[in-house]
């Protein structure tokens, strides 16, 4: 047997010990022991990428597809330890412990009328119908070997519905704990959002663990957004160094949806996100603001795609990357014009930031249209500090390692400057630019970094 079928076996095996452990609680709905079979068969069929596939080209998976992976069985975490690592924010709250719904660490009573949230498990339980519908109708097996592998070990996670006109004026936040356990664990959260028509709310996605731990996340998130639904989501991914972390989120857009989403990636030693939007409805628009920081030998690995399906639609992308040490970033964002999507507008823009000679990025920005009325543009851009701005710095009075932290933070303002929840710039501001003596306002901050570069 080759390594390489030694490695799906490995994680098939595990399967079938899990559908043996369900199998001793009770039958279950046909529909989703016939779903989960065939991610297993489209896993076993497809295996873990390798670089010669073309979407993998940049980034080895034999981290994952070589780890002794088990499955948590509880979800004990100290209360002190997990409100050390919350995000201090007042919020409804789901929270998760390596994959495993932890009811204690939650918050739910609040809830205003309109908002239905619930761990997957408890919604498969009191109604599978309603979900079976949309689960699974974006991101399906066919996706890649890890959205299979996740439909394979479905079970628990996240569904929210919001009835239409609601609005939610706290934030909803779904928190993913990682624990330093006796054996690394793997989880396969699946999230499903429906967002009612004139719906409006902010979703905070946050994963986060205690230090040492070494666990892989493979999550699957599907958002389906009716006319005039309004979702900002916030991905904040603060996973442990050793943490492996996958990412599969699609988004559906009706006519005049707005989803903005902040994708803020600071954690885990191996990440790869894919962001994909439907926009599927004339006045549909779609922001991607994407930061990701790496140090040591993080691998962190960025896909997006805005799929213009309609006429008078909008995306708008920014993403920036920041890179010490030996770490090594991908970023591959595509716009897709379909055929008779006139007067559509489509902007990409990918700058990144080098801190070290051994750092490195590969970047691919992509333009794909079949229309010949549209405002497009994309463009990708690779430097490092400027030296006569640090110095310029330094002849006021700031020592070099804060002068660098002031200079990385300024070309982190222009993302950073559209989070509107402070607990989350904070975090971000602390892991890319260390402990400042205050909080800098970045509008002025970036004036400032420019001129003293200009002198």
């Amino acid at each position: 047997m080759s390594d390489v079928q030694s490695d799906v076996t490995r994680f098939l095996e595990r399967l079938a010990e899990r559908r043996a452990e369900r199998a001793a609680n009770g039958p279950e709905p046909t529909w989703i022991a016939a779903r989960r079979q065939a991610g297993a068969a489209r896993f076993e069929a497809l295996g873990f990428p390798t670089r010669r596939d073309e979407a993998w080209k940049y980034t080895d998976v034999r981290a994952i597809a070589r780890g002794e992976f088990g499955l948590a069985q509880d979800a004990e975490f100290s209360k002190a330890s997990a409100a050390a690592l919350t995000l201090p924010i007042d919020a409804h709250r789901l929270t998760f412990v390596d994959g495993v719904f932890a009811p204690a660490l939650s918050q739910l009573d609040d809830l205003p009328t309109g908002v239905h949230l619930l761990p997957l498990s408890q919604a498969l339980a009191e109604n599978h119908e309603a979900v079976g519908g949309p689960l699974g109708r974006l991101t399906g097996v066919e996706f890649s070997p890890f959205s299979a592998l996740n439909t394979a070990f479905m079970e628990e996670g996240a569904v929210l519905r919001l009835a239409p006109g609601c609005v939610v004026e706290k934030p909803i936040i779904l928190q993913f704990l990682s624990r330093n356990g006796s054996q690394p664990v793997m989880s396969h959260p699946r999230i499903l959002i429906e967002a009612g028509g004139r719906s409006e709310a902010r979703v905070i996605e946050h994963h986060v663990g205690e230090q040492e731990a070494a666990n892989f996340t493979n999550l699957v998130e599907e958002i389906m957004l009716d006319r005039g639904a309004i979702l900002t989501h916030y991905k904040l991914q603060e996973a442990p160094i050793a943490d492996l972390h996958v990412a599969s989120i699609h988004v559906e857009q009706a006519r005049d949806a707005h989803y903005t989403s902040f994708n803020l990636n600071l954690g885990g030693g191996l990440v790869r996100n894919d962001l994909i939007s439907e926009l599927n409805g004339q006045g549909a628009t779609a922001n991607f603001y994407g930061l990701f920081y790496g140090q040591g030998r993080q691998h962190v690995d960025n896909h997006t795609l805005a799929n213009h399906n309609a006429p008078l639609t909008f995306s708008n992308e920014n993403y920036k990357g920041i890179l010490d040490d030996r770490a090594h970033g991908v970023f591959n964002g595509k716009v897709v014009v379909k055929r008779d999507s006139q007067k559509i507008e489509g902007y990409q823009s990918n700058a990144n930031l080098l801190l070290s000679d051994r750092a490195e990025i590969d970047a691919k920005p992509e333009l794909e249209i079949y229309a010949d009325d549209v405002k497009c543009s994309h463009g990708t851009t690779t430097g490092q500090l400027d030296a006569d701005a640090v110095f310029a710095l330094r002849t006021r009075g700031i020592d070099e390692q804060t002068a660098r932290g002031l200079l990385t933070l300024a070309f982190a303002g222009e993302v950073l400057e559209e989070v509107d929840l402070d607990a989350i710039a904070e975090r971000v501001e602390l892991a890319v630019a260390g402990k400042l003596p205050e909080r800098f306002n970045l509008a002025g901050l970036v004036e400032a970094a420019v001129a003293l570069g200009d002198e």
